[in-house]
């Protein structure tokens, strides 16, 4: 079994948590957390550079002058991509880098990412935290207790609005509902940590695993 501190807002551990890493998929599986990887980035891309080749460029076909016997380099028109002004030989055009997983590789991808952090140490829990306005130096505080100040991915329950305005200025830190975990997100920062009641949700989400 996997075992997962609980702190307190104190930065004081309290107990932890089990977890079977079968439910996470089992033995941590390092090609498919890179594809995933790998496609969060690719979707990330905008592909929306143009360029004018040499048959868009504005300018006349016509040969600049004779081939031979004027003493230059012989020269075709204006718009040879050797010249200024010419077109790009290469030229970039609108493309779609998006790339595709099916889902339920995507959650076996979240869930192998949480092993991964678990296995690392860098995954942890933080009980009774309750934001009744938006603090930032309180989450500061409580960030740099728990040594996760040099950025993390804070899961909660829910959208929690108090929350997430006290971290959206701290740098590194992501604050996050737990229903929207990914592998690239989890797998982008230092530290991953959830709030009790979000962890009891993530926990609920995962398949039963066999005997």
């Amino acid at each position: 079994m996997l075992s997962i501190p609980v702190y307190n807002e104190s930065g004081q551990q309290v107990g932890t948590e089990e977890l079977d890493p079968q439910a996470l998929g089992g033995d941590l599986n390092a090609s498919l957390l890179k594809q995933a990887v790998v496609m969060y980035h690719a979707n990330q891309r905008q592909g929306h550079a143009v360029q004018k080749t040499r048959a868009e460029v504005a300018g006349s076909t016509r040969k600049l002058y004779r081939q031979k016997g004027t003493g230059r380099a012989r020269a075709g028109n204006l718009r040879t991509p050797v010249r200024r002004g010419g077109g790009c030989a290469f030229a970039n055009k609108v493309r779609d880098f998006r790339q595709e997983m099916p889902k339920k590789m995507r959650r076996l991808a979240r869930n192998q990412a949480v092993l991964a952090k678990i296995q690392g140490e860098t995954a942890l829990i933080v009980d009774g935290l309750k934001f009744d306005a938006p603090k930032t130096k309180r989450l500061a505080t409580l960030l740099a207790a728990l040594e996760s100040d040099r950025g993390c991915v804070f899961a909660t329950a829910g959208i929690d609005q108090h929350l997430f305005r006290s971290g959206r200025n701290i740098q590194r830190a992501e604050i996050m509902d737990v229903a929207e975990l990914n592998a690239f997100a989890i797998l982008s920062r230092k530290k991953l940590i959830f709030t009790k009641e979000a962890f009891d949700q993530f926990r609920l989400s995962l398949p039963v695993a066999s005997a």
